[in-house]
Formats: structure tokens, sequence, C-alpha cells
């Protein structure tokens, strides 16, 4: 046994005996309750980055400790591994992309186990291998089976230069990352999943998650958008046709003084068509290419637009107002076409002055100090209407149901919900990306792939050239394929999907993670979902966990899931910054993993990740800090070794016979009680470590007395390994073999603590029934009557005294007695 802490000869020799005995390996068991933990898995990038280490540290700890606790404890581990950096690599570098991700993937593996995280990799799935997106086409073909799954044109954004698509994140201010060329639109057919049809599941199940953090679903509330308001039809002059309008403001219809269609709608062309406007609206269009949706829809945009040369009538007061098309007015949201009312909305109001248009109040603050026939901004608040024929002298609210109402009758309009949500667009012109299972008959249309013929692999003779709509096309041999309906020829669709349809069930498929006859078992799943913590970055929010309950949602209905939501309770960790920034190679403050791992070991990194910052805050990086930590567990080592032939040979009872002893007892169970705490009900794991760093304090100031108690060094030092062991395990095992034990510490229980040695100063109480002397119990000192007779009645030995009887009254003296009173 050394005297000195070497981190690099215990990490290695603690990793490999965990490998060797399967430590982690979990199946299920009915006598023991589970608890399924996961973190979110990673892209496979190459190298893991401080985040990563935060993460995945956390969720080890909860791991640990829960194993500890005796639950079976599912932790599992794979990789997001289809995506578009491995596509690039293979363009720049002339590498596969399923090299340069299997690579990526064993070299990330490889740290996970230097830093000792504790995973079922038995379990380990990989989204981009066969065996995974199989299942992956096998949930798509459900989707179009059930009506969920359709195609559309849609805008994609394209690089003439390039020749090809290009991802949002790929247009830097309107350039082609690549060639810096200006990017544009093209229109091509993709597939959408309607995840507008549980729009409204969505946001009511989010009452059925207490354990996530409430602004996550606010986030997800304000994607989903819920609006309640009306539908109304307005006609066209001179036209069949209707413009069909959502509105929250129906009590202000009557000062709509135009209309505006986002530059999509599809009736735009037509109202244009062999006009003098044309070439304005053709112009207009072609310059808003170049802008995003977030960019149209930002409060400081310029409201800019052109007239179509049409007309609308409103169908309520019939006054014609002109349509015009504008950037602030989107086709994916409501029904890409809305009533303008300059006077009650201020993108409206803008647009209005800019264009000298009409500017109509209907509704009166009733408040001298707003004129609204002469207003300097929209008035947005509530009042009474005006100018609104009958209605006018409505409170507005009342107002809105009666114009509903009035509508409804006369067949101009009806109540109506609106969502912000739209459906989910997973057609990617990519190539490293789950093939989407549908072809086209030119006799049955639009066909999925018979599920025996599953997965439909993706081709390897296909170019990286960067130009093209899809590198699928450039595969001679994957194209042609026979209609499992008619049995005659079709052609494969060319895109693949997504890569956030592959993250929408793997929580799933770790349940059952070498089936090969259908996605998991059920009977598995059952046995383990819910998961019942979920930890990753608040990034997330909203895509990844609406997409993973959408997918729960609909494998629940059509019998597969269990549980209709997936993640019970979710904890969202914060960034790792380092002088008051987040860690980027862009700005030069990246500290990278290995460098820590291989000048203090991995317990350091852990420890100093997990003392530094609670959880869910954003966590500052501290060179100072992590050298802090690597000292304290040179210090806790010292302490073990010292005090090693102590615990081995030191009885297992012990008495508490000073003071110091007193004291030693209260914070080896003050520690484990607040680590205990910290741990279960609240991740705060830098109060529970530095309750550890009080507890070695107290025992490096106990152990030099004359008067100790071994029994009780032996106590306080195995308390000390066992409460540090989920945070810094390697060191942690060391130790547990110099105290005397065999057994892995990841397999030992839990310590207890006793709460009658968390009171310091204790005094012998008299229990008496009807004046005779029935038991004595200790209680704090210094209690008053009501305090002393509270505890009195807590102790279990006093509740099974007074089973039965009836309290007629009590007599305590503070410090000496409590009589009881009874009658049988």
């Amino acid at each position: 046994m050394s005297d000195r802490y070497q981190f690099e000869k215990i990490e290695k020799k603690w990793q490999e005996f965990w490998a060797e005995n399967e430590m982690f390996k979990t199946v299920e068991k009915a006598n023991l309750e589970k608890y399924y933990l996961l973190e979110m898995f990673p892209y496979p990038s190459g190298k893991l980055h401080m985040g990563h280490v935060r993460n995945y540290s956390i969720g080890d700890v909860m791991m640990r400790y829960l194993k500890m606790r005796g639950y079976n404890v599912l932790h599992p581990m794979g990789w997001d591994s289809f995506g578009l950096p491995a596509e690039n690599a293979a363009i720049q570098n002339g590498i596969h992309p399923y090299v340069w991700t299997y690579d990526n993937m064993e070299e990330m593996k490889t740290q996970f186990k230097r830093l000792g995280v504790a995973y079922d990799w038995d379990r380990e799935v990989a989204t981009c291998k066969p065996d995974y997106y199989k299942w992956t086409q096998w949930i798509f073909v459900q989707f179009f089976k059930n009506g969920l799954a359709y195609k559309k044109k849609n805008p994609v954004n394209w690089c003439p230069s390039c020749e090809t698509v290009l991802a949002n994140e790929q247009v830097v201010d309107g350039l082609c990352e690549r060639c810096g060329s200006v990017v544009g639109k093209k229109e091509l057919e993709q597939w959408y999943l309607k995840i507008t049809d549980y729009a409204q599941r969505l946001l009511s199940d989010l009452e059925k998650l207490p354990g996530w953090p409430e602004k996550v679903k606010l986030m997800q509330k304000n994607w989903i958008g819920k609006s309640t308001g009306a539908e109304v039809d307005f006609p066209i002059e001179g036209s069949d046709k209707q413009l069909k309008i959502f509105t929250t403001r129906p009590d202000t219809l009557f000062g709509v003084t135009y209309m505006v269609l986002a530059p999509e709608h599809p009736l735009v062309a037509e109202l244009v068509k062999d006009t003098e406007y044309s070439g304005a609206v053709d112009e207009f269009i072609r310059k808003l290419q170049y802008l995003s949706d977030i960019d149209r829809t930002s409060a400081t945009l310029e409201k800019e637009g052109v007239f179509t040369g049409k007309y609308a009538v409103n169908p309520l007061s019939g006054v014609r107002v002109p349509i015009y098309i504008a950037n602030y007015v989107l086709m994916d949201y409501g029904t890409g076409a809305i009533m303008a009312v300059p006077a009650h909305d201020q993108r409206d109001f803008d647009f209005a002055v800019k264009y000298g248009i009409d500017i109509i109040p209907v509704i009166d603050p009733e408040n001298p100090d707003i004129d609204v026939n002469n207003l300097k901004e929209a008035f947005i608040s509530e009042g009474k209407m005006i100018n609104s024929g009958k209605f006018s002298g409505l409170d507005n609210k009342e107002g809105m149901s009666r114009i509903i109402e009035f509508m409804e009758t006369e067949g101009i309009g009806k109540k109506s919900v609106n969502f912000r949500l739209r459906d989910w667009l997973i057609s990617r012109q990519r190539y490293w990306g789950t093939p989407i299972p549908m072809m086209y008959c030119e006799k049955c249309g639009w066909v999925s792939e018979s599920e025996e013929n599953l997965p439909i692999l993706l081709p390897t003779d296909v170019e990286f050239t960067g130009k093209g709509e899809s590198p699928l096309t450039t595969s001679k041999s994957f194209e042609t394929a026979k209609c499992p309906v008619c049995g005659g020829e079709a052609k494969r669709e060319t895109d693949t999907m997504d890569t956030f349809l592959d993250s929408s069930w793997y929580f799933l498929r770790y349940c059952d993670a070498h089936n090969e006859e259908e996605p998991f078992s059920k009977d598995k799943a059952k046995y383990w979902m819910a998961v019942d913590q979920y930890i990753g970055g608040v990034e997330h929010a909203i895509l990844h966990l609406m997409y993973a309950r959408f997918f729960t949602k609909f494998l629940y209905d059509i019998g597969y899931s269990p549980v209709e939501e997936p993640f019970t309770n979710l904890l969202t960790q914060g960034m790792v910054l380092k002088e008051g920034r987040k860690m980027s190679k862009s700005v030069g403050n990246v500290v990278p993993p290995d460098v820590i791992l291989r000048k203090y070991g991995a317990d350091t990194a852990r420890l100093f990740i997990m003392f530094a910052s609670p959880p869910e805050k954003e966590l500052e990086w501290s060179d100072a800090g992590v050298e802090g930590s690597y000292r304290f567990l040179n210090r806790v080592y010292r302490l073990a070794v010292e005090l090693a032939d102590a615990a081995v040979n030191a009885p297992g009872a012990f008495k508490i016979a000073t003071d110091a002893d007193k004291e030693m007892n209260y914070m080896i169970n003050y520690a484990i009680k607040k680590v205990t705490n910290d741990i279960s009900t609240r991740f705060a794991f830098n109060t529970a470590i530095s309750a550890i760093m009080e507890m070695v304090n107290t025992l490096y100031k106990y152990k030099e007395r004359s008067d100790r108690s071994d029994g009780l060094v032996k106590k306080a030092l195995e308390s000390m390994i066992l409460l540090l062991s989920p945070f810094t395990p390697h060191i942690c095992e060391e130790m547990w073999r110099m105290a005397g034990h065999e057994e892995s510490v990841c397999v030992c229980g839990w310590p207890s603590f006793d709460e009658t040695a968390l009171v310091m100063d204790m005094t012998e109480i008299v229990i008496q029934i009807n004046g005779k002397v029935k038991e004595r119990i200790l209680a704090e000192s210094g209690l008053d009557r009501e305090k002393l007779t509270e505890a009195a009645l807590a102790d279990s030995k006093v509740k099974a005294l007074l089973e039965g009887k009836n309290v007629e009254r009590y007599v305590a003296v503070p410090g000496k007695l409590v009589n009881f009173v009874v009658r049988a």
C-alpha cells in the first residue's frame, strides 16, 4: 500500500475491475424497485468537452448512489450518430461518414471509461447502425399507415454556387458558409409528420409532469402556442375566392383597414397574374428569399410590403380593404393571411403609417389621456367598443363572444382554436441519416416499404461532391425498387430523415437493445419505462423533448409504449463557462478534459465539477478550484492510509464516552443525513461534498486524541468512503479495500444515520403513565413542556405504550419527566 495518491494506477485498476466483473450490467428483477436513469446521448464528435463531463458526471453520481440504496438501476449509453458533420468530413477529407463516425464513437467510449462513468455498455445503441435505424424506419411506416406522415412542397435553402441544399445552420447572414454565395430558396417535395394532431395532448399533459422545471414546461407551452379566437372569411372582390383568417381579437373586426398575405401564400400568384402589380410582387418575393423566418418576425425588422391591386370585403362592415403582401406575415402560422387593425396592433400600425393606410379605432379606453382618434402608437388594452355598428358600447370582452355568435349565425365565421405548432418537416437532403422507407409507384402513388424488407440500407456507392439535392441520387443501386402493392417498378425516396427522429425513441430501445424481432419487448418496456430521471442541456428543452413526447404518445396509441410521457423527472444542467463565457474553440477558452485527466485524474475532475456549482446553475471554470479538489483527495487518501490498520482491527461497536466522541459521532451522522438528503431530493452535490469535507476536518482532529475510540474511527472512515464514493469512485474503491473490505464499494449499502446522535446535548426523560414509571427516553436538552411532550409522543417506545389508550391529559416537567393520564 503506497502512502502516495497514485491516481493513474488506482483509476486504471478499478476501471478494469468494473469491466471484468460487469459491475453495471442490468437485468430486469421483479423483486427490486427499478430506477431508469438517463443522460441525453451525445453526438460522436470525437472528443468529450467539459459540458459532457458535467452532464455525465451528474448522472453517474445518481447512478452509484441509487445502486447503493438498493435500486435496480438502468444506466445506459449510446450515440446520436447520424448528422451533417460526418458528411462534411467525407466531403473535406475523402473519408466515408461510417469510418469517421465509428472511429469517433470508439474514441469517446474510451474517454467515458477513463472518466469512470458507470454505464451498462451491453445496451449500447448507435442510431447509424442498421439494427437501430431498421426500427426508426418501422416507426415511420406506422406513422404513414396511421395517416400521420405526408408529403408536400416546401421551400429549402439553396446555394446556387455549390448547387446543393443547405441546412439552416449552414446559412450565415444569408450566405453559404461553404462558399459565401447568397443563399436562395428552392421548392422541394418533402415529408412531414402530423405532430399538430397531438398539439392539445402535448399541451395538456404538461400538467402531468411536476418533476420538470417550470421554465421548460413554459417553453414547450409557448412553442405549442394555443390561441382561442375566431376564423373569419373575407370575400375577395371580383372573385369567388375568400381569404380565411384567424384572429384572437374578433372585437376589432370593424377596425380592419387592409389585409396581408404571406408572400408564399398560394393565392398571391393568382391575384397578380397578368396585372401591372406582378413585377413588383415578384421582386418583393425574391428579396424575401434571403430572410429567415426569425428575421421576418423580429420586432426590430422594418415592416415592408407591396399592394397586390386587389381588395377584400369586410364581412361585418361591408367595407372594401386593400390586400397587401408583407414581410412580417408567415405562411406557416395560422392561415398565412391576416386582417390588419392598425389602431390596435403595433405591427399593423407601423405598416399603415409607412404606406398611408387608414387607421380606424374601434376600442376606446375611456381615458382622457388617450385620444384614440389621434394615436401615436397602437392602443392594445381593453375598453368599450366604438365605430362597430350595433356592437358599439359593449365592453370589448363581451363584444368578442357576441361577434362570434353573430358570425356563426350568418355563416361568415366561427369560434376557433389555433396552435403555433406546425407539422414536423422531417426530410433532409443528406446522405448520413436514416433512409425514408417510402417509394413512388406510377400506379399506386407513395407507398411504404414492406416491413419484412426493413431496414432499407444506406448505399455505399455514392459520391460526396457537396452538390445536388441529395447524395443518394448518385447511387446506381438505390433508387430502383419494386412496389410492394402492385409489384411494378417504383422509385425510392432519396431524402433521409431529420436526426431528431433517431433521438425521439432511443430511450425505449435501451429497454431491449438487442431485440431483432421488434423495436423493444413490451414487457421489458413496461418494467423500465418511464425514465425516472432525464438529464441534459436546456438547449434541448423544446425540440428534442417535444418530439420524444410526441413519439411516445404515438407508440402508446398503437399499443407499443406502456406510458404516454417518457420522462418523469427532468434536470437541465447549466453550461460550463471560463472567464464568464461559454467554452468555445472560436473564443479560445476551451479546457480539454484529457489535460485534466492526465494531470489530476478522473476523480479530481468529477469532484471539482460537482463541487463548484449546483448542477442546474452555470459553472465557472477555475484552475485553482481543480487544484483544491486534487489537494482534498490527497488529504483524504493520507487519512485512509494512516487509519487503515485501526479500522481493520477495531471492533464494530463503540461507546460515546467523551465530548469529543459525541462531536465525532454527531459529524458522522450529520454528514450521512446531509449527503443523503442533498443527493436524493435536491441534486445539491456541492453542499453534500461540503458536508463530507466538514466530517473529514473533524476526523483529522479526532484521530490525534489519545482517548479516541478506534471503533468510532472505523465508523468515521467507512462513512467517509461510502459517502464520497458516488463522486470519486476510483479512490474510494481503493480506500475501501484498505479498510479491510473485499466487496466493491459500489455494491455496499448506503449508510444510515441516527437522529438521536444529531442532538449534541441529550437528557434522559422518565415516561410515566398514571404516575407509574414505564420507560426512559433520550430527548434534547432545554425543551419546554410542549416540545418535550411532542418529543415523547414521537418516540416509538412511547407510541407502543399508549396504543389503544385514551390520553386525557399530560403533565410535563422540563428536563425530568412526562406523565400521561390515560383511561383504558
